[in-house]
């Protein structure tokens, strides 16, 4: 089992809502932590922009990626959302074999 964190930012509370919600009852995620909003600057298509932003951190596994990257591309409304996945070296093996259980499809 591979545990991954994975990344992205949600422009407003609804929407991250509904894809910490949608991540979590598909078993496509164990558990996404909602974070307090945050201000984001960036380039983005040739201009530097700033937005205010809701993170999530996703957790789930590399067995899981492809189809919770798909699910989070069709629910996130941004053309090209921010979608990165970081492995997870070490935690404590009781809640990497739940995150492991959990998101078993």
């Amino acid at each position: 089992m591979e545990p991954l964190l994975i990344l992205t930012n949600c422009p407003d509370e609804s929407c991250a809502n509904a894809i910490a919600l949608a991540l979590v009852e598909e078993r496509l995620a164990a558990c996404v932590n909602i974070l307090p909003r945050v201000q984001s600057v960036y380039r983005w298509q040739g201009a530097v922009e700033s937005a205010s932003e809701i993170p999530l951190l996703i957790k789930s596994t590399a067995a899981s990626y492809a189809a919770l990257e798909k699910r989070l591309a069709e629910l996130h409304p941004h053309a090209v959302p921010e979608i990165v996945a970081l492995p997870i070296a070490h935690g404590l093996p009781a809640y990497l074999n739940w995150l492991a259980q959990e998101t078993v499809r």
